[in-house]
C-alpha cells in the first residue's frame, strides 16, 4: 500500500491537474465544457488502465518467475497470464480513442 501511495497517487494527481488545465483551455477557446470533460475522461481511462495493468503485471510477473523457475514447462501458460492485463490497457486505449473522437 505504501508503494501505491508513493508512486501512483502523485502520478494521478499530476494527470488530473494537467487535464483540468487542458479542459479549461478548451472552454476559453469556445469549444464548450463537454469537450473538455471528454478529454479528462479519455486521459483518466487510459491512465488508470495503465496503472492498474502495471500493478497487476508486477504481481503476476513475480509469481510467473517463481513458477517457471520451479517447473519450466509452465512457461507458455505464464505468458498467457501475463497477456491478460495487457488487454485491459488495450480496452482503456479504445475508450480513450472513442472519447477523443468527440473532442
Amino acid at each position: 500500500m505504501k508503494k501505491l501511495v508513493r508512486y501512483a497517487l502523485p502520478a494521478l494527481a499530476i494527470a488530473l491537474f494537467s487535464s483540468l488545465g487542458l479542459a479549461e483551455g478548451e472552454v476559453v477557446a469556445g469549444l464548450g465544457n463537454g469537450n473538455g470533460l471528454a478529454a479528462i475522461g479519455a486521459g483518466l481511462a487510459l491512465g488508470l488502465a495503465g496503472v492498474g495493468a502495471g500493478i497487476g503485471l508486477g504481481q503476476i510477473g513475480a509469481a510467473a518467475a517463481g513458477a517457471v523457475a520451479e517447473k519450466p514447462s509452465m512457461f507458455g501458460q505464464m505468458i498467457v497470464y501475463l497477456a491478460l492485463p495487457e488487454s485491459i490497457v488495450i480496452f482503456g486505449f479504445l475508450i480513450a480513442n472513442t472519447l477523443a473522437g468527440k473532442v
